[in-house]
């Protein structure tokens, strides 16, 4: 399934072609999933400068438990803190799978407590927003990731 409708399908952006950060430069995104929109501010790592470099980018929702998954058509390597634990707010990127977690509550194979993603994932940008909104997502709504 094609994930980005308007980048080539055979070109995809690894970690070597995101630029040089610029020191004090506030990166912000808008993202969209169905009716929902919400803001987040990235992180520093070389994650959220990939997927900064690389905006706008656009998907379709996938469900799994209390989180939202979507593809992206980016290669990156786990990060030293990538963490198999989500934290409310955060946006996650599942270097093995090359998609994004956004947990909003338990996922399937989470314990009691605790929001557990499927492997160590690279946390890439937070939300003060509250994510529960995210309930509403249905399986193949349009996700779309910009630059705010």
């Amino acid at each position: 399934m094609p994930t980005n409708l308007f980048r080539n399908q055979n070109s995809s952006l690894s970690a070597a072609d995101a630029p040089p950060e610029s020191k004090g430069e506030k990166r912000t995104i808008r993202v969209e999933i169905g009716a929902v929109s919400f803001t987040a501010a990235l992180l520093d790592t070389p994650a959220a400068s990939l997927i900064w470099s690389a905006l706008p980018l656009y998907s379709a929702a996938q469900t799994w438990g209390k989180a939202i998954k979507f593809d992206l058509p980016l290669e990156l390597g786990r990060e030293m803190g990538a963490t198999p634990f989500a934290e409310p707010g955060h946006l996650y990127f599942q270097s093995h799978e090359d998609n994004v977690i956004i947990a909003f509550g338990r996922t399937p194979i989470s314990l009691p407590g605790e929001m557990r993603l499927p492997a160590p994932c690279n946390a890439w940008a937070a939300t003060d927003a509250d994510l529960t909104m995210l309930k509403t997502v249905k399986p193949g709504q349009k996700v779309s990731l910009s630059r705010a």
